[in-house]
């Protein structure tokens, strides 16, 4: 008798499976219901595609980012944590290169004077582009590609030059073939002009902030666990680290991309069957920093399209964050999203710096921008981005439940379709947070007995 009341006085322990965005704001919202909750990331650093470098003195994102006014589920989060005040606001412009001439292209007259199109394709670019979220609203674009959907609203030519060659950079070549759906809604939240948001201290200072909370509410957060093998059914979970340590908990919260978590439950025929069969691929990036001594044009976010450079955009951080972020110096990413299998994600960084630096250089020779402005060069890779949707995809989507196991998913590939972002990740991880609630409240019984083990002990 005392066994079951011990049992039943137990707090439900939740590990969850990565230290990136979702598994922080998951592991904040139930540290805060009293649950014992357990946060593993593989690498030695929390934030995911938030995670940081030095460069010199300062910390710096390997991958930008942004927050947006409209971000409601990520500012509501940082509220929770006291730091949304740390957001600073700025204007943003956007530029674009095609075939090595340059543009701003942010107003009505910006798009007249826009010579890669004709003057009547400028008006109907400017026209529709205008109504494309009237012309999209209420029509099943989830089954409509992309291509069929752009080039007959804007004509041929407008998809050539300017859509496919822009979609294509964040999608590769099967941009064509995405749910218009999703075009849809990424054009409706990126805008040429916006204002933009970005934390005093970086996202380092976001991430330390998120930590400290879900320890504070009782959580356990631990960087260098990355796991082997999971087992979950009915009643239970175990997770096995690479060290052979194994975690008992009541539950499982995952937001490993669905090709990593298929590896770890591989020892699990039962769980394996559950889990999503969808091939859904995905898209890496590979990011290089440019540490300069001057601003190249001011734009946040410049489209590189028919240029002849490897990457397809350039972001000029400093224009939102100031050059004082960065010790005086100004910081321009370029990326290439690209498959984790591509020629280019494998070749070696040093060799993309030198070759990148001449292309950077050669697209802003008119500035002039010179060898000796360039005063660092770094290269980031990731593997998992930006998830490539098939047609339907808002039907095959999984669901936040594995069957009628105790594992629950928070991916990316369950945000669609909603663009891939804090935001809508953080947004992802309230509800599957308030579904554990309610699976929990449907369980009159704890789950298995989580042992002696306490996670406490080994941080």
């Amino acid at each position: 008798m005392a066994e079951e009341e011990a049992r039943a006085q137990r707090r439900t322990r939740v590990l969850v499976l990565g230290g990136g965005i979702a598994g922080m704001a998951a592991a904040h919202r139930l540290a805060g219901q009293g649950l014992e909750v357990v946060l593993l990331e593989a690498s030695d650093q929390l934030g995911g595609l938030g995670t940081f470098v030095q460069s010199g003195r300062d910390d710096v994102e390997r991958f930008y980012h942004c927050v947006m006014p409209t971000d409601e589920s990520l500012l509501a989060l940082l509220e929770a944590i006291g730091v949304r005040e740390t957001i600073e606001w700025r204007r943003t412009t956007m530029g674009i290169v095609v075939e090595g001439r340059h543009f701003p292209f942010n107003t009505a007259l910006d798009l007249l004077r826009f010579s890669p199109l004709s003057l009547v394709q400028r008006v109907r670019l400017g026209v529709v582009s205008l109504m494309l979220h009237r012309l999209g609203r209420g029509k099943d674009l989830d089954h409509v590609r992309t291509e069929d959907w752009l080039r007959g609203l804007y004509g041929d030519q407008i998809w050539e030059k300017v859509w496919e060659p822009l979609f294509r950079s964040k999608f590769g070549a099967a941009v064509g073939d995405v749910p218009a759906l999703y075009l849809w809604q990424r054009l409706g939240r990126e805008k040429n002009v916006a204002v933009r948001g970005y934390p005093r201290g970086g996202y380092k200072a976001l991430i330390d902030a998120l930590k400290a909370s879900i320890v504070a509410r009782g959580g356990v957060v631990r960087t260098s666990s990355p796991v082997d093998r999971l087992h979950a059914d009915a009643q239970h979970a175990t997770v096995r680290l690479v060290s052979g340590e194994v975690l008992s908990a009541d539950w499982v919260v995952s937001t490993l991309p669905i090709p990593l978590l298929r590896v770890i439950a591989a020892d699990d025929a039962d769980l394996s069957a559950l889990l999503p069969t969808l091939d859904l691929p995905y898209q890496g990036v590979v990011n290089a920093l440019f540490f300069l001594r001057r601003p190249l044009e001011g734009h946040y976010w410049t489209p590189v399209l028919s240029s002849g450079t490897d990457f397809d955009g350039v972001v000029e951080m400093s224009s939102l964050t100031g050059p004082e972020r960065y010790s005086g110096r100004h910081l321009a990413y370029t990326m290439k999203y690209t498959d984790r299998s591509s020629a280019l994600y494998a070749e070696d960084e040093t060799s993309i710096a030198d070759r990148w630096t001449d292309q950077l250089l050669a697209l802003y020779a008119d500035l002039p921008l010179t060898a000796a402005d360039v005063l660092e060069v770094q290269v980031h890779k990731a593997p998992f981005v930006e998830p490539s949707y098939p047609l339907g995809y808002a039907d095959a989507k999984p669901d936040i439940a594995v069957g009628d196991s105790r594992l629950l998913l928070d991916t990316t590939a369950q945000i669609y379709p909603r663009v891939t972002a804090w935001n809508s990740s953080a947004g992802l991880s309230d509800q599957v947070v308030a579904h554990l609630a309610t699976r929990m409240a449907e369980t009159s019984t704890p789950g298995a007995d989580a042992g002696d083990h306490d996670p406490r002990t080994a941080r």
